[in-house]
């Protein structure tokens, strides 16, 4: 069984209002260092699969027809085996 963990990110190009409402918050809260915010997605799932090249093809597959929206979104994951 493998635990994945998941990172879906809006791509570069895209506006990230949410992210600059966040960065608006922090600059009013006195955080002057912050330069840029970037919103995005964090997800665990657990697979209950023993190889670990089929775990990535699963999560892999997952993330592009479900989780991130290849239009706009970028995608990364890590596996981590579990007891």
């Amino acid at each position: 069984m493998y635990l994945a963990r998941v990172y879906v990110t809006l791509k570069p190009t895209i506006n990230d209002p949410q992210g600059l409402t966040i960065k608006g918050g922090l600059l009013a809260l006195g955080f002057s260092t912050v330069k840029s915010v970037r919103m995005g997605k964090y997800l665990e799932i657990q697979v209950a699969e023993e190889d670990i090249s089929r775990a990535q093809e699963q999560v892999r597959e997952m993330c592009r027809r479900l989780l991130a929206n290849p239009v706009v979104e970028d995608f990364r994951f890590e596996l981590e085996e579990l007891g």
